[in-house]
């Protein structure tokens, strides 16, 4: 076997550290957008009469930004670099990966030009116009080239478990992608759905719910099932969990979409298999949770001084809590009350901020100093100063929505005796307004965390300090 400073030169980690910074970049601004919608709501006449400042437009902004923008280049980042040290192999293409990193900016631009100025599709996680959505396909099969190219060409036989993840991630979000932006173009910035009625609803949150799955779920414990065996430097606690929690998750997911249409037009028995499914998939997520965190065992002591680890541990705790409330939103009669309250913004949230934040965080904390040559980050105390912030912003944006939610939905559910509605529905909005104010502080703190972090990538890139890194894989750590 090489030494670990042969195999290190011969990595491409140039575009690693492009969609790591990218990452950072778009994270502060997309959050930044969220946390504007959020003072809309709670101050509306912010952005009155500028169209393109309008909620409406802005809101699918800032998920596409945080989505596929943040979470995405950290995606892209992490995977690239997870495959080459796993494989012991530089990347498939080095002009393709330069493509999809180049490509997947230009996705990010163009959504950002056109969603404030209107262009829309309407769909959720999926409003880019046919054009755009044309360019997605076309980087995601480079992207999909270069990653299975690069398994293809590994200079080791087993295929880690982090890549089982990474790659259903691909295959799945393509499926997905090409399947519920089939449209109809009516002009080069207006198409129409070839789906209608019901069955639109029923291919979009079976694309929703999984764009949820495999884009912010399977791809991010591809990165929980590299980063903290890495940082813990222990092996996962138990490999053939990770397999069945694999096979069991990827299989689960794909049916639960229909949870999202409860009560609507579509036949009950596709909400009642969506509602199954969704307590099933309990089964999986917290398996992983729990392989997740179990890394730890004989290492608790290192969560009093590695802030970094605390990012990687405490995401699992909200993906766990996330995992828990989403099939429990899925049974009916819990739905009846939740749905198109502000509990689920809380229950989206709370897997955004906590699980997909901090885990995409921890892993880029991890991973940038390395691109630079160092082994850790320009500032501990910053970090530190991050994760709390962060810590306590997302614990007063999940708790506002989900006191805020079921107050709506036993407001909107009370009836008089006579069969009349108790509450208008000015009066839960009016009730509402205090929760919202504290959704933007929770909002507020959670950008400044992430101002903090751009100040760390920053000092962490410019200074001429060089600590060099101990090269152990994670593969050799998995068999350890």
């Amino acid at each position: 076997m090489r030494s670990g400073s042969a195999k290190q030169e011969n990595y491409n980690d140039k575009v690693v550290r492009l969609f790591s910074l990218a990452a950072v970049v778009w994270g502060v601004v997309g959050m930044a957008v969220g946390c504007f919608i959020a003072a809309q709501l709670a101050w509306p006449e912010l952005g009155h009469g500028i169209a393109w400042l309008s909620y409406g437009r802005l809101r699918p902004l800032h998920t596409n930004a945080v989505i596929f923008a943040f979470g995405g280049c950290a995606l892209f980042a992490t995977s690239y670099y997870v495959v080459q040290r796993t494989c012991h192999t530089r990347l498939f293409s080095d002009a393709l990966a330069e493509f999809t990193f180049w490509g997947w900016q230009a996705v990010i631009v163009a959504a950002a030009i056109t969603l404030p100025l209107g262009y829309n599709q309407s769909k959720e996680y999926a409003e880019l116009e046919w054009p755009i959505d044309i360019l997605i396909t076309v980087v995601w099969v480079a992207y999909a080239a270069v990653f299975f190219g690069t398994l293809a060409i590994r200079r080791v036989k087993h295929i880690y478990v982090a890549n089982w993840f990474y790659g259903a991630f691909i295959v799945a979000v393509a499926l997905l992608h090409v399947v519920n932006s089939a449209a109809i173009p009516a002009g080069w910035l207006k198409s129409y759905s070839v789906y209608a009625g019901v069955q639109d609803a029923m291919v979009q949150w079976w694309y929703g719910h999984n764009a949820v799955g495999f884009f912010l779920t399977a791809g991010f414990l591809g990165m929980m099932y590299y980063f903290i065996p890495k940082q813990v430097g222990r092996p996962v606690y138990s490999y053939r969990l990770s397999i069945v929690h694999f096979w069991a998750l990827i299989f689960t997911y794909m049916w639960a979409g229909p949870h999202h249409l409860h009560y609507t037009a579509l036949p009950d028995w596709t909400q009642s298999l969506g509602m199954v499914f969704s307590l099933i998939l309990l089964a999986p997520s917290w398996g992983g949770m729990i392989n997740g965190i179990m890394t730890l065992s004989g290492s608790w002591h290192k969560l009093r001084t590695d802030p970094v680890l605390r990012f990687l541990i405490v995401s699992l705790s909200f993906y766990g809590m996330s995992t828990f409330e989403g099939p429990m939103m899925a049974i009916k009669t819990v739905n009846a009350l939740s749905h198109y309250t502000d509990w689920t913004i809380g229950h989206v949230h709370s897997g955004a901020l906590g699980w997909v934040g901090l885990i995409s965080m921890g892993s880029l904390y991890y991973l940038i100093p390395r691109m630079y040559g160092k082994q850790e980050m320009y500032s501990k105390p910053a970090i530190e100063l991050h994760f709390w912030v962060s810590t306590v912003g997302i614990v007063l944006y999940i708790a506002a929505m989900w006191i805020a939610g079921v107050m709506q939905g036993l407001m909107w559910r009370s009836i008089n005796a006579d069969g009349t509605l108790t509450y208008t529905f000015v009066e839960s909005v009016k009730a509402t307004y205090p929760f919202y104010v504290v959704r933007f502080i929770g909002g507020l703190l959670y950008v400044f965390g992430m101002l903090v972090m751009a100040w760390n990538v920053w000092q962490t890139a410019r200074s001429n300090r060089f600590v060099p890194v101990p090269v152990r894989t994670v593969t050799q750590l998995a068999h350890a």
